[in-house]
């Protein structure tokens, strides 16, 4: 590899530095070995005994005759993680809510039957929060004494489309009250309040979300031992399957021999935890090993770009990936023809390892990652002449830099019968709901990021684009950005609403990244200073839940 500094651009002179710090985890996971599920119980009675569960709690689903009942005992399964063992079930369970009659004026029971039959895609209309408000047009003061229909009723109004007024009231009404009484709560109240006032529910890592829900849902008044029990236990036992892929693609990882480029950062832990909240589901391992190893590589690729290569040396590279041919490797330096070569291997043992007909999967991949590479590409030319486009110019290349609409493909390659080639054809329009999560992303890191990347003196981001187009301040500029960011949440919400040409498995996806967002850039970039995220990777890698 080059070690000498390079003219790289007119006028600027030695290549980028990022100080990345190196990994935090080493080869630690490539030798873990978790220990057993209980320390009381064997592997296999454990395994049984969710089994045995399951069923227990499948049959108090299904026998429920209360609405309200049967509403909460499928908002605790889906917070508790372990709505996947039933989603059948719950689909019946929330159409029947659809289609039944429901009277109810208690504010909790009426948003959480709203927020429930949202997520499921129901149109249900907004309007039924009307019977809230007084003759003023205002909610109900008397509501302030219902803390938990309050945060219920947040919760639910997030779940809001463009034009729902009454949801942005219900927003800022429920906000005040719950943020003047959030110290009088007690727990489990208090800790909701607290988390889903920083993050709301829907937006939340799922896994990470009921890791912590667990012990909040065991001081309830509704708690129901069989769920809590069959929530322990799955968590545990999810948790070892988790453990045993991240030894195999830590060992990829470290295999592959990409550290030596060693201006790249080296965050496949923390990648592979970005993944696991992506899907985080036994049965989508292999998707899970897949997403995780392009990731990995793209997270070279962006480095590569924005950090290291000369603007020639990112040419040579952009046309070689365009060629996508081994042959295509003599036209680059010594220090990418290895990195080129893994892509390109790694891709082909992708091929090999799906089904015949599935193999037709990779090509979508490569054209995705042929737009990235021209767009990157683009980043790199702009900073070369100190351009700064317009703010539609920059959207145009950002959202595709900001890698989601690759990851959302690469998602999908690993995936079962479900991610049809009417699924890649869709994704390759670059969808709005791949659209508003490629946003969130976008302007969530650029947020974050601004002062950091204003030193470095590195690519322009949206808000310089919008500040100059715009002749506005900073402060302006973060505010508008955010705005975007809340009405892409919105274009997500809408894109689940019934009838959707496209499977519920397949939008979760870009909804799930999304999700992730809210986790890696809330208040810093803590995949680059992944710090940040050491405490909650080993909240949910190694730390056991007692069960």
């Amino acid at each position: 590899m080059e070690s000498t500094p390079l003219a790289i651009y007119p006028g600027k002179v030695g290549r980028k530095s990022a100080g990345f710090h190196p990994t935090l985890w080493g080869d630690f996971f490539a030798t873990y070995k978790p220990t057993s599920l209980s320390q009381q119980k064997s592997d296999s009675w454990i395994r049984q005994r969710i089994e045995e569960l399951k069923e227990e709690v499948r049959g108090k689903l299904v026998s429920a005759t209360d609405l309200v009942e049967k509403l909460r005992l499928i908002d605790a399964i889906q917070h508790l993680g372990i709505a996947y063992h039933f989603e059948k079930e719950i689909d019946e369970a929330l159409s029947h809510a659809y289609d039944a009659k429901f009277e109810s004026s208690e504010l909790d029971a009426v948003s959480l039957r709203f927020r429930l039959r949202r997520q499921q895609g129901y149109r249900v209309p907004a309007d039924e929060f009307s019977k809230f408000k007084d003759g003023n047009g205002s909610f109900k003061a008397t509501l302030a004494d219902d803390p938990r229909g309050l945060l219920s009723l947040y919760n639910a109004a997030y779940l809001g489309i463009h034009g729902e007024d009454i949801l942005e009231e219900a927003i800022l009404f429920t906000k005040n009250h719950l943020k003047s009484m959030q110290k009088s709560l007690e727990h489990p109240l208090a800790p909701q309040v607290s988390r889903f006032l920083e993050t709301l529910l829907f937006r939340r890592m799922k896994r990470l979300e009921a890791r912590r829900y667990i012990s909040e849902y065991e001081a309830e008044d509704a708690c129901n031992n069989s769920v809590l029990e069959l929530a322990k236990l799955d968590f545990n036992l999810v948790q070892s399957i988790h453990c045993e892929e991240l030894k195999i693609i830590t060992l990829w990882w470290k295999e592959s021999d990409l550290l030596k480029l060693g201006y790249a950062r080296d965050r496949i832990v923390e990648l592979y935890f970005w993944i696991v909240g992506v899907r985080f589901e036994p049965h989508y391992s292999r998707s899970r090993l897949m997403t995780t190893k392009v990731l990995g590589l793209l997270s070279i690729l962006d480095d590569t770009y924005d950090v290291y290569a000369t603007l020639e040396e990112c040419r040579q590279l952009t046309d070689a990936i365009q060629r996508w041919d081994t042959e295509a490797v003599e036209q680059l330096p010594e220090y990418l023809k290895y990195y080129f070569l893994k892509f390109v291997n790694t891709f082909k043992e992708f091929e090999d390892e799906l089904a015949p007909e599935e193999k037709y999967r990779v090509s979508y991949l490569i054209e995705e990652l042929k737009k990235l590479a021209k767009c990157y590409l683009q980043e790199v030319e702009w900073y070369a002449i100190d351009f700064v486009p317009t703010f539609e110019e920059h959207l145009n290349v950002s959202l595709v830099t900001s890698c989601h609409r690759m990851l959302a493909c690469a998602s999908f390659v690993g995936m079962g019968d479900v991610a049809t080639k009417e699924v890649f054809e869709w994704v390759a329009i670059f969808p709005d709901i791949v659209k508003a999560s490629s946003m969130i992303s976008r302007f969530s890191n650029d947020v974050v990021s601004a002062e950091l990347e204003h030193k470095r003196g590195h690519f322009v981001i949206s808000m310089d684009s919008y500040m100059k187009e715009y002749n506005t301040t900073e402060e302006v500029a973060t505010k508008k950005l955010q705005t975007l960011v809340e009405d892409s949440w919105k274009t997500t919400n809408q894109a689940f609403l019934k009838p959707t040409a496209i499977p519920m498995p397949i939008l979760q996806r870009p909804a799930n990244y999304s999700r992730m967002t809210e986790v890696v850039y809330k208040y810093v970039d803590s995949y680059t200073n992944s710090t940040y995220l050491k405490d909650i990777i080993s909240l949910l890698f190694l730390q056991r839940i007692p069960a």
